[in-house]
């Protein structure tokens, strides 16, 4: 059997080839193809059972093989996995965009929707049905004949640019290399980040050290490296990539510029105004203008602690570094300098003191404390050795199981993520157990253990681990028991980021990291004095980050609502609103914008501050408790947020979701208190 078209269990990692993607793929394209002509016949009734059921059935199949496809394609990008991902996928994206635009299955919708039986079915059930009647609009299903194959030309074109957006940039990230012939050149630079660099040079048989574009590499880099023109070299050779000033092959420029082409013309087509219109219609906000306003909202509040951060690095860098003007390439160095002047840490030193070992045994422990449940190691073939894979158990009973894969390599793109392999529903069949249950990939690009020392993190990189966790356990943890609003599935995507921010906030907490810590060489938990130094730094340039962020989400917002194609201009002008740090008129940062490029938030990446504020106000509910209880570990409030949050997943509306667990709408109040922000609340 094509190990591809294997559903009886995990994905069969040890056994799946690129030679298996055609053919699994085609079958699975030609049985939905089968299934949905005899589905939209006049004899079928537009029944639940006769119906959606079956054609679920079959769509799950498709969506589990070619999500394997796609995980592969991300994780191990070698040539043979990039030409069988991208072989096939005009076909998939074809399939799905003639499935959406079938008015014979829209009508069969409307026609269970306005028929006896809809108002028997469950609310979850009925949600299903009202999100396939949007998303059938959405997909163009009411479009007039002769439009839809202009509409179905648009979604393949639209997929094969993202893919070919995100494989420029990592082959551009992969093009660079700085070399540093004398140690000297590396002052400043912590230990373990010179040995990577080390074993880099020594891997491709060469003397001296090699860094890379690649995170793990740079970061330290510029935030460590006294040699300022290295760093100069590392942060153009960062803020270009994949633009015209390099390989004219990976260029995303001309891209950008097509897949903004080919938005608009696709929300024109749907009745749209714009992009962003279309982009928010299953998304929690109402219009482009109430996001708009709120992202204003929020720089108002935030510039002037902004202007604060700004005014204080530059003092300090002419006073202390003799920088009389601070570069783009300097920022991260003098910010550390500061840091580490005011509050007296680094965060090489924090690193430390976080062996993988112990943060994921701290991780696991507040997962098991606050939603009651075990996760335990178990073992399955995975696509690399470094992978490591859990169950999750509830009360001696199987929940879930996820694979982990926390480090960078060169064929794994860049980020963090987590991705469902296989969703939790009810299953009908009497050979196969009665619940499928769920699985999870999470994937990191942390560094590597070097030699024989443990790998070590640095604290944004647990700040990572419990972010992407959070998703996991949105998908992992959920009770739904149909397929379309289980975990994350049917989540509005504006909310989706609550459960995974919600998460980093334990990684504040002196209950949390005093179990999660040990020294990598003397075994010594961290210093209650250097946790403290942590939490007086929490906030350090808080307001320079909420703007970046800022930046970027109205960016994104007013590039896809105004129909703008000179990016570069837009981007000038929305720092001159709401920025106070502007880059060089070479930075071609838009060009390594994935996640509106390539990675489903294009309109949609104000979500991280849209959820922010749901995450931070679900969190102060363990902060009012804990004087009572004495912790913010409190299994009395995780168990109601695993509740009325992570176990509904999709099958209600978020803001019903929310409030179920706070009893009221959000409010800012926690997120602005949390940042530092309050003087100006």
């Amino acid at each position: 059997m094509n190990p591809l078209l294997d559903f009886t269990g995990l994905p069969r990692f040890a056994d799946i080839a690129p030679e298996h993607v055609a053919p699994a793929v085609r079958q699975l394209l030609d049985e939905n193809r089968a299934l949905l002509a005899r589905l939209e016949h006049p004899e079928t009734p537009a029944s639940w059972d006769d119906f959606v059921q079956p054609m679920t059935d079959a769509g799950e199949r498709l969506g589990r093989a070619w999500g394997i496809v796609g995980h592969l394609h991300g994780v191990n990008d070698v040539p043979e996995w990039r030409e069988a991902y991208n072989a096939m996928l005009p076909e998939v994206t074809r399939f799905y965009a003639e499935l959406g635009q079938n008015l014979a299955l829209y009508e069969k919708f409307k026609a269970l929707a306005a028929g006896p039986e809809y108002a028997t079915l469950s609310p979850v059930r009925k949600r299903i049905v009202d999100n396939e009647l949007r998303d059938f609009r959405l997909a163009g299903a009411e479009l007039p004949a002769g439009k839809k194959p202009r509409f179905q030309a648009i979604q393949e074109e639209l997929s094969a640019l993202g893919a070919k957006f995100s494989e420029n940039l990592l082959d551009a990230t992969n093009a660079h290399a700085e070399w540093v012939a004398d140690e000297v050149g590396l002052a400043g630079l912590p230990d373990d980040v010179k040995a990577a660099a080390r074993a880099a040079a020594e891997r491709d048989g060469k003397p001296g050290w090699k860094f890379t574009l690649h995170a793990p590499s740079y970061l330290p880099v510029m935030q460590y490296a006294d040699d300022r023109e290295l760093r100069a070299r590392m942060y153009r050779a960062y803020a270009t990539r994949a633009s015209e000033f390099g390989n004219p092959e990976w260029n995303n420029g001309p891209l950008i510029e097509r897949i903004l082409e080919l938005r608009a013309e696709e929300a024109r087509m749907l009745g749209f105004a714009d992009y962003a219109e279309l982009s928010l219609t299953p998304k929690m906000a109402d219009s482009p203008a109430q996001v708009a306003a709120f992202l204003r909202d929020m720089a108002v509040k935030a510039k002037p602690f902004g202007e604060r951060d700004l005014a204080e690095l530059r003092e300090f860098a002419a006073r202390e570094l003799e920088l009389d003007k601070l570069e783009s390439w300097d920022m991260s160095w003098a910010s550390e300098k500061l840091k580490q002047a005011r509050y007296a840490f680094s965060d090489d030193e924090v690193k430390q003191y976080f062996p993988e070992h112990k943060v994921l045994a701290g991780l696991f422990r507040c997962i098991q404390t606050l939603f009651g449940v075990q996760v335990l190691p178990d073992a399955a073939p995975a696509w690399h050795p470094a992978v490591r894979f859990f169950r999750i158990e509830r009360a001696g009973k199987l929940v879930g199981r996820f694979f982990l894969d926390l480090y960078a390599r060169e064929t794994k793109r860049g980020g963090a993520w987590m991705a469902d392999a296989i969703s939790r529903r009810r299953l009908a069949k009497a050979e196969f157990p009665d619940i499928q249950t769920p699985v999870a990939y999470l994937c990191c690009n942390f560094p590597a253990p070097v030699g024989n020392k443990p790998a070590t993190f640095t604290h944004d990189d647990v700040l990572t681990l419990f972010h992407e966790t959070g998703h996991g356990l949105h998908h992992l943890l959920t009770e739904v028991d149909e397929l379309a609003v289980s975990g994350i599935d049917g989540v509005e995507w504006d909310a989706v980021e609550l459960p995974s921010q919600f998460m980093e906030n334990f990684c504040w907490e002196w209950d949390v990291l005093k179990d999660m810590t040990a020294h990598a060489e003397t075994g010594a938990p961290l210093p209650r004095a250097l946790f403290d130094k942590m939490i007086a730094a929490k906030n350090f340039q808080s307001g320079l980050f909420t703007l970046r962020q800022i930046e970027f989400a109205l960016f994104d917002l007013r590039l896809h609502a105004e129909g703008r194609r000179d990016f570069l201009a837009l981007l000038d002008e929305v720092r001159r609103e709401v920025a106070v740090v502007s880059p060089p008129e070479w930075n071609r940062f838009p060009q390594s914008f994935s996640h509106i490029f390539a990675g489903g938030y294009a309109a949609g990446y104000y979500s991280y501050k849209w959820a922010e504020v749901l995450s931070a106000d679900a969190y102060a509910a363990f902060e009012e408790v804990m004087p009572t209880v004495g912790t913010v570990l409190d299994a009395a409030t995780g168990e109601r947020f695993r509740r009325e949050i992570l176990a509904v997943g999709g099958s209600r509306p978020a803001l019903e979701s929310f409030k179920a667990f706070r009893g009221r709408e959000p409010t800012p109040d926690a997120l602005l208190r949390h940042n530092g922000m309050v003087a100006i609340a």
